[in-house]
């Protein structure tokens, strides 16, 4: 069997291994935030280690009363062919709060909006009438959701009952492999900014052109580009 360690070496090994290839993608959409010189909250996720425990799904929900088949934010898993091995691939997904988010265009209550003064992207239970638009709009499959009991649209918008009093969201506070970072984007002394400074990573389906504001390192561009779905299992090689 092989162990934890170098299982994660193996999986991120691909993204390092090819830096002048794989990294192009999310250059633009992070200088195209900062142009606007705005507070913009934004997370890293390095893919070498989240160890799958969950814990970012359980505290979420906590956090935020979801029921337990609603989830603002999974961690599917998906299996690797390297080498002709399998290994499992863990694959935090959330709303990535994005910078040119579809969402938003689409609603026709303005329910879902953008704050100015930390970028996130929000959905205002009062206004929203369950008409899903935006859930059709969003192109990574799964992050919104109808909640059961409100038969309104929820998704992650970085717990923004903790982060507005300068706590971190609840998934980044208590992920056991430290995989989840989180801060502003447009402060070069934050830690998100220093992991985009040092590894340079990519975000999902950056041909989409919505800005995310979610990063991951260790993601190689042929994975960076794949429709991500939380219900569905994949299989790919690397």
């Amino acid at each position: 069997m092989l162990d934890r360690r170098r299982t994660l070496k193996l999986l991120a090994g691909g993204a390092i291994a090819t830096t002048g290839m794989m990294f192009i993608p999310a250059d633009p959409v992070i200088a195209d935030i900062r142009r606007q010189g705005k507070k913009r909250l934004a997370m890293v996720i390095d893919l070498g280690r989240c160890n799958g425990c969950k814990a970012c799904v359980v505290s979420c929900g906590i956090e935020n009363g979801n029921l337990p088949d609603e989830h603002r934010t999974q961690v599917p898993q998906h299996s690797v062919d390297l080498n002709g091995k399998q290994y499992v691939f863990n694959m935090p997904i959330l709303c990535n709060n994005c910078d040119r988010p579809s969402c938003v265009s689409v609603c026709p209550t303005g329910a879902t909006f953008k704050r100015e003064q930390d970028g996130i992207v929000v959905v205002d239970s009062e206004l929203c009438i369950g008409c899903n638009y935006c859930i059709q709009a969003c192109p990574y499959d799964g992050v919104r959701f109808t909640h059961s009991a409100t038969g309104t649209v929820d998704k992650c918008n970085f717990c923004i009952q903790r982060t507005s009093r300068g706590l971190l969201p609840a998934c980044v506070e208590t992920c056991t492999g430290g995989a989840r970072v989180f801060g502003d984007i447009n402060d070069p002394e934050s830690e998100v900014s220093r992991l985009i400074r040092q590894h340079r990573p990519l975000v999902l389906q950056a041909g989409k052109q919505t800005s995310p504001n979610v990063f991951y390192i260790g993601l190689t561009q042929d994975e960076s580009d794949r429709a991500y779905s939380i219900n569905s299992p994949q299989t790919w090689q690397r």
